[in-house]
């Protein structure tokens, strides 16, 4: 059997993330997203999303990438909320019997505003 490899990005709050007022965790989320919305433009993240109603509040959100774990490293240094202390990135290789998995082109949101609207 064959495998396609993938890189996966697990996103987490840190066991101590510093304080911050409302005002700037919004700018930090708002920027975020449109990193993540950057990185789909690019190709790098093929899907990814939040984790709803989940056991383990650490974990948050999860990525599904194109490229190899060191440069989704690089890539999530960059991220707005985890250069802030908001989300720490852990990066791992996973495998899926070849083939399996599908990901088509649709949009994400680039704000908080369109994450609202639940449409």
């Amino acid at each position: 059997m064959r495998f396609d490899q993938h890189t996966v990005v697990l996103l987490g709050r840190p066991d101590d993330p510093p304080e911050l007022p409302l005002d700037a965790a919004d700018r930090i989320q708002q920027a975020h997203l449109a990193h993540q919305a950057g990185l789909v433009e690019q190709g790098a993240v093929l899907a990814a999303g939040p984790f709803l109603d989940g056991d383990d509040p650490r974990f948050t959100g999860f990525a599904v990438l194109s490229v190899d774990p060191q440069m989704a490293r690089e890539l999530y240094a960059n991220d707005p909320a985890v250069s802030a202390g908001q989300l720490v990135a852990r990066v791992l290789s996973w495998q899926v019997p070849e083939g399996v998995l599908r990901f088509a082109e649709v949009p994400v949101p680039t704000a908080m505003l369109e994450t609202a609207s639940g449409d």
